[in-house]
């Protein structure tokens, strides 16, 4: 019988395939851990946003249990440790949400009211650029420039405004995950151990891989919370302290905005450092004071990145910068400021993955 050539590739076509699925899915560890993965991608797509409560609190219960353990290994119980541990942190979350956010709420708003007046000398800067330099710039590029920035504050002013009308109808819930996030963190930490027990129970017994990079994971994702935790709060407490000190208006505001650029690596400095140095030339214009500032705050940047970070990321995971910034990219948008603060931890779990995954030769 003879075989048309359509026939033939279609016939090696399905050959490759299921060998390729034959090498890779054959085993039972394989299947295991391709189910979990898609089970656990599907609950944060479909159920991320109801469960944003239980998320942070498992990080946040993560990133104290820590503390947890350098009290049991000082010979502390337990449960004492564990009442310690929760007691400080409650005191620490009371004072960021009764005096941190108010005063960067407050910052904020004044920043936002002042924008005109901010944006008001460059204007005048523009309109003077056809008379220096008539033959590089005429009156129609500096109108339009004009007109254009005019409508890109009018937008973003009203864009701020239309999130915080649309915030107010969850204020309701923002105070529900106020009062759960507490409670689940006591319970994520005092029940450790029986919830470890009763999830590793709904694993199969068969889970060498699983277990590996489980375990690889779970030391990689410990040293990056609670680093990456520790830089947020050591960085933008440092430049608040440093803005004060420079008596820089919005100090509380920029402090709180540059601890939380740490998330996003190389980006977030870069974008950060653009309102600093925009409320540096509207206090201060191109004097000293704004190149102290500027210096100063460089010196810390530089800090943050050769001493702070290699001193708290001692076993960082070994990823090359293009794999961070298109895990950023990619987490980012698949699951939105979640995304960003595990984009590393996950692109360290798609490696582990794939070096531990079984194959046939």
């Amino acid at each position: 019988m003879k075989v048309d050539k359509q026939t033939m590739q279609n016939i090696t076509a399905c050959k490759i395939i299921g060998g390729w699925i034959q090498r890779y899915f054959s085993s039972e560890e394989a299947l295991a851990m391709l189910f979990l993965l898609a089970g656990a991608l599907a609950v944060i797509l479909l159920f991320g946003s109801v469960l944003a409560p239980v998320i942070a609190s498992l990080v946040l219960a993560f990133i104290l249990q820590g503390l947890v353990s350098i009290l049991e290994r000082l010979h502390c119980p337990r449960g004492l440790a564990v009442n310690l541990v929760f007691l400080l942190f409650m005191a620490l979350f009371i004072a960021v949400f009764l005096l941190v956010l108010p005063l960067v709420w407050d910052q904020g708003t004044t920043l936002l009211n002042e924008l005109p007046r901010m944006v008001q000398p460059w204007r005048e800067l523009l309109s003077k650029l056809p008379e220096a330099y008539p033959g590089v710039f005429s009156e129609a590029q500096v109108h339009s420039w004009s007109v254009t920035a005019h409508e890109q504050l009018s937008k973003m002013g009203r864009w701020l405004l239309s999130v915080s009308l649309a915030t107010l109808p969850n204020i309701l819930a923002l105070l529900v995950y106020l009062v759960l996030i507490p409670i689940l963190v006591f319970f994520f930490l005092k029940d450790r151990q029986p919830l470890m027990q009763w999830f590793v129970a709904l694993l199969p017994s068969k889970r060498r891989m699983i277990d590996q990079v489980g375990a690889e994971m779970s030391r990689q994702i410990a040293n990056y919370i609670r680093g990456k935790a520790l830089e947020i709060v050591i960085v933008g407490a440092s430049t608040f302290a440093l803005f004060a000190v420079l008596n820089m208006r919005y100090a509380a505001l920029l402090g709180s905005l540059v601890g939380l650029s740490v998330v996003v690596p190389f980006i977030g400095a870069v974008l950060v450092t653009l309102p600093v140095i925009a409320v540096g030339l509207f206090q201060w214009g191109l004097t000293d004071p704004f190149f102290i500032m500027l210096a100063a705050y460089s010196v810390l940047q530089i800090i943050d990145g050769n001493v702070l970070v290699p001193l708290l990321f001692s076993e960082a995971v070994n990823l090359h910068p293009v794999a961070i910034i298109v895990a950023v990219l990619f987490f980012g948008g698949l699951w939105g400021g979640w995304g960003v603060f595990f984009a590393i931890p996950l692109a360290a779990l798609v490696k582990a993955v794939a070096t531990a995954w079984p194959a046939r030769a």
